[in-house]
């Protein structure tokens, strides 16, 4: 009997995050429940976790960081950015002459543009962006993003107050 909750536990463990032949990590039904667990309170202890998935605090931990290793996910404070000094945020459509992905990734390095999106649509790329004021999205604008090689024209669609922001889509 033991023998059998050991290899049952370690075919457990070999599927809650095999990746598939694309390299995308394939999630069980007992990840899928952690990360939702964690969309609904990131500051839920392990136990609680535990006990609600039907696995020990230990395992959870373990699911936790491998679910973190893989990039899966990421447990972050989200803050309201007029809060902590940021009182410009903008949404940047750019539209890209020759390769839209090199673009996109001297975009990703760029410490004031928090999301980057490759888009089918009339832009080729979305970028927000959050700023300490105008001066600086000005800058962010107009002297780094317009900058990059490749960029043609951008668009600007500033937020004039942030309704809703959530991260509890759940999984499928």
């Amino acid at each position: 009997m033991h023998s059998e909750a050991v290899a049952s536990r370690s075919a457990e463990h070999r599927d809650s995050a095999r990746e598939s032949r694309s390299g995308t990590p394939q999630l069980d039904a007992v990840s899928l429940a952690i990360i939702e667990q964690l969309q609904e309170d990131g500051r839920r202890p392990y136990a609680a976790i535990g006990k609600a998935v039907g696995l020990s605090e230990a395992a959870v931990r373990q699911r936790v960081q491998k679910l973190l290793d893989q990039g899966v996910m990421q447990i972050v404070a989200v803050t309201d950015p007029l809060t902590v000094g940021f009182r410009r945020q903008a949404m940047v459509g750019i539209h890209v002459e020759g390769d839209v992905e090199s673009v996109a990734d001297a975009l990703t390095v760029m410490p004031d543009v928090e999301y980057v999106v490759m888009t089918a649509g009339s832009f080729d790329i979305l970028a927000e962006i959050v700023c300490e004021d105008d001066d600086h999205l000005l800058d962010v604008i107009n002297r780094r993003i317009r900058a990059l090689p490749g960029v043609r024209s951008t668009e600007s669609f500033v937020y004039l107050k942030l309704k809703k922001q959530t991260y509890m889509w759940g999984t499928r």
